[in-house]
């Protein structure tokens, strides 16, 4: 673990994108909005989104909504790669563009698409928190390793499988 003495504060999320869940968007949301008011009420004020459709993003827009009247709240978009969301359909496209226009920190983590810079994304993101909220089907990939890395490396994780 990186010798930081923020990340106590500081919560990431991992997800799954929506046609892969078994819960409506809106039921998402409102599970990942208590578990963002939870960790609020527990001392964590910078959230960490790794920018992925779904949870990644709609985990970064109730933080934005919360930050209009919590202006203390910070975001930090940790991005696999530049242009990460650039080729995505709309309404994910805007709405990536949008998470990275009200980030107050874009962390890029590789100059360009490599093979394992979804992972390397993945990791940057479990190193610099404390707590990893996730939401996610039971499916094998990128977001269960990212839970099995944060429990591995001692995070607080508040994980929903739906």
């Amino acid at each position: 673990m990186p010798a930081d003495s923020f990340r106590h504060q500081r919560c990431c999320f991992a997800g799954h994108r929506p046609e892969k869940l078994s819960v409506p968007e809106e039921e998402a949301k409102a599970w990942m909005s208590a578990q963002i008011d939870c960790a609020i009420d527990d001392g964590y004020v910078t959230f960490i989104t790794g920018c992925g459709m779904g949870a990644d993003i709609w985990a970064a827009q109730i933080v934005i909504g919360k930050r209009a009247h919590m202006p203390s709240l910070h975001l930090i978009a940790a991005t696999p790669y530049p242009g990460f969301g650039y080729r995505w359909k709309e309404p994910w496209k805007t709405q990536y563009i949008q998470l990275l226009k009200n980030a107050d920190l874009v962390k890029t983590l590789s100059p360009r698409y490599t093979e394992d810079c979804l992972l390397l994304r993945d990791r940057w993101i479990v190193d610099h928190a404390s707590r990893l909220i996730a939401l996610s089907a039971d499916l094998p990939g990128n977001t269960l390793q990212t839970i099995a890395y944060a429990r591995e490396s001692g995070l607080e994780v508040i994980h929903r499988i739906a």
